[in-house]
């Protein structure tokens, strides 16, 4: 993470506020701090930004939901265990003619990537995954081996 600060005079500062609207625009904002001060001469707006370097650019799917990017978000051994279910999600979408997603969403693959153990009882604590998909798909997940993250 990252910080960057902006001061933008109370009077004549429209290029900076500009700045830091794009800034903000083009960056992944962790947290902001405002801070408002003052000098014989004028006043200040001082901003703190906490943020993470060009991520906002692709973190943006079609429809305008925000992406994840598994790899940031999940310990590396969990995201090993995530990187197969997709393996074993895309064969079994493809054995039953269906897109990935119909399956499992990335969101509940890492869910169960997080998972102790991966049994059916355990899929249906996970938000989004009802009976019908585990009757349907677990399966092939519950099968797999090694899934188990150590941490």
């Amino acid at each position: 993470m990252q910080i960057k600060i902006f001061t933008i005079p109370m009077f004549g500062g429209e290029a900076v506020n500009d700045e830091l609207n794009v800034f903000i625009r083009s960056n992944k904002v962790i947290n902001v701090e405002r801070h408002f001060f003052t000098t014989q001469e004028t006043g200040y707006w001082c901003f703190c930004v906490n943020y993470v370097e060009n991520t906002a650019t692709n973190t943006f799917a079609p429809q305008g939901k925000q992406k994840v990017d598994y790899r940031e978000v999940l310990d590396e051994k969990t995201f090993a265990v995530f990187s197969r279910l997709r393996e074993i999600r895309k064969q079994t979408a493809d054995a039953a003619s269906v897109p990935p997603y119909a399956v499992f969403t990335d969101a509940e693959l890492a869910e169960i990537a997080k998972l102790e153990s991966i049994t059916p009882e355990n899929m249906l604590t996970i938000k989004g995954i009802g009976q019908a998909k585990v009757d349907k798909y677990a399966s092939a997940f519950c099968q797999m081996p090694n899934v188990t993250p150590t941490k």
